[in-house]
């Protein structure tokens, strides 16, 4: 499951990759000069896929694609580098933060990933990653009870068979995944 994970993981990162290098060489062909225009689509508008049907933020565009590559490095240990991404994020989401906590507890500062953690949660209580990464901490902490307590959420938002669940309940057993 982890060599799967992380196969997934690595083919994320070289899709982000792919995708960052490809808007930043349209954007620099579309820049300058004078003449002709904007080429391809009906309107000036692009569509979000996070939000279907509605019109993209000026910057919502550029925080998914900090926010997707902050994740990535995360995930692969990349903790310093995730940090600088996640944290140019300037809308930052119940995601954002969970990554910035996770990042940070990584990093072996406890208080303050918690602490991005809270906020989380704050935004989205049923966030079922921020409960795994959260009861994660506690288990490495050795506080069990409030590890089972946020696996007891983690099964609650999407049962016993999800990846999350599954992942916390390794946690607590004293069998963490190498991330």
């Amino acid at each position: 499951m982890i060599q799967a994970r992380n196969a997934q993981l690595f083919a994320r990162v070289g899709v982000v990759a792919l995708s960052l290098a490809i808007g930043a060489g349209a954007a620099l062909a579309s820049g300058g000069g004078g003449g002709g225009g904007g080429g391809g689509g009906s309107s000036g508008t692009s569509t979000c896929k996070h939000v279907k049907g509605q019109p993209c933020k000026s910057g919502s565009l550029e925080d998914k694609n900090r926010y997707e590559q902050g994740r990535a490095l995360a995930l692969a240990g990349h903790y310093d580098a995730a940090l600088t991404a996640l944290k140019a994020v300037k809308s930052p989401d119940s995601m954002t933060f969970t990554m910035i906590g996770y990042a940070t507890r990584k990093l072996g500062k406890y208080d303050e990933g918690l602490a991005f953690y809270q906020k989380a949660l704050a935004l989205d209580p049923s966030n079922v990653n921020t409960h795994e990464y959260l009861g994660e901490a506690y288990a490495e902490k050795g506080k069990l009870d409030l590890a089972k307590a946020e696996l007891v959420k983690v099964a609650a938002v999407c049962g016993t068979t999800c990846e999350q669940y599954q992942d916390l309940s390794k946690a607590i057993a004293g069998q963490p995944d190498v991330n």
